[in-house]
């Protein structure tokens, strides 16, 4: 496992609307620490536009967000733009409409499919994030399962606090489901008034130690920490984590 902590820049993107945003927002990152990102939540930037930026402060992209539009109908532009990042893993936010029916599965899996293929011939990875809706079960079965296997090339950017949303042990999880695994997303779940709320590494109900050995055994490649929503700076909350994980042997 890479032992560099990324930065989901989902957690910034706030942040990151504008270049000059952008610019600025890398620097305190690689001040804080992080030496690989995921980007996601953006401003709609071409690649030359942020490849300088990204090497003056040494941070290294290994993932990102695109809009699935973008893979249906731009999948060229799509591959040049990763490849001329450096990112292989080629990441979708979630189902398209945000539900798992089987006639909404159905369609994901006849319109990606194809996109995941030209990836991987491409030597790329295309990766979909997770909620807890993909765990709604059908006939017995998570909507998790039906997707990853009916889509063979497809990876998932496995997020914990989802997986712990949903009830399901995320060491366990990782375990169970390496080979589908591309990178996975840390954050943190704790609990105010009674709901789920989110949280930086450490400073919730998560099981840390299982859930990072897990990601070591099963030989997942990157970590990422995202937090959807901070109650602070959200600078100061990806320092939070990055911290704690330091501690826990991380980079």
């Amino acid at each position: 496992m890479d032992k560099r902590i990324g930065a989901q820049y989902y957690t910034i993107r706030k942040f990151c609307e504008n270049i000059e945003d952008f610019d600025k927002s890398c620097k305190k990152v690689a001040e804080i620490g992080y030496k690989i990102i995921q980007l996601s939540g953006t401003g709609d930037f071409e690649a030359h536009e942020i490849k300088p930026i990204l090497d003056k402060y040494g941070l290294e992209v290994v993932c990102t967000h695109r809009p699935g539009d973008n893979y249906l109908n731009n999948l060229d532009e799509e591959i040049a733009f990763h490849k001329s990042l450096g990112a292989k893993i080629c990441g979708i936010g979630n189902m398209p409409d945000f539900n798992v029916k089987p006639e909404t599965i159905e369609k994901f899996v006849k319109n990606f499919s194809p996109v995941a293929d030209k990836l991987k011939e491409n030597d790329l990875i295309f990766a979909y994030h997770n909620h807890a809706f993909e765990f709604q079960k059908y006939d017995g079965k998570y909507a998790f399962d039906i997707i990853t296997e009916a889509c063979e090339n497809l990876k998932v950017i496995l997020d914990v606090y989802w997986v712990a949303y949903a009830g399901i042990d995320p060491a366990k999880f990782i375990k169970e489901r390496a080979d589908k695994i591309a990178c996975v997303h840390f954050k943190d779940l704790k609990i105010v008034d009674n709901a789920h709320s989110y949280a930086e590494i450490g400073q919730g109900n998560l099981e840390w130690d299982e859930i990072i050995s897990a990601c070591e055994e099963a030989g997942i490649e990157y970590a990422l920490v995202e937090q959807d929503f901070c109650e602070g700076d959200p600078f100061d909350s990806l320092k939070i984590s990055y911290d704690y994980l330091k501690q826990k042997g991380f980079c």
